[in-house]
């Protein structure tokens, strides 16, 4: 059992994380398991920069290049939630205002 993909990826991920307990997970089904962990996984990727701005992201960035990468991906992330659910973001209203002209 140790060495289960489904106890090692699955049961003890939600239990550790979701304090999920072992009744709960053998009352889902494994499909519903699998899509509360993705939620999860979503969940903390949209998330996992909050309170940070582009230039402090930008000074962390010089010690680890790969944040770049998951601050993009956050970002898109919680994009593409926003749209899903509704949000509408103001653009510029034309070429002027998207240059800082007034």
């Amino acid at each position: 059992m140790k060495e289960d993909p489904d106890v090692v990826c699955l049961y003890i991920p939600l239990m550790k994380e979701l304090n999920m307990s072992w009744h709960d997970i053998k009352l889902c089904s494994k499909t519903e398991l699998y899509g509360i962990l993705s939620a999860y996984s979503t969940y903390e990727t949209m998330h996992a920069f909050d309170g940070y701005t582009a230039e402090a992201v930008g000074q962390m960035a010089k010690n680890d290049p790969s944040i770049h990468g998951k601050f993009a991906r956050s970002l898109d992330t919680k994009r593409r939630m926003e749209e899903r659910v509704g949000v509408k973001r103001e653009g510029p209203k034309g070429f002027k205002e998207a240059l800082g002209i007034k």
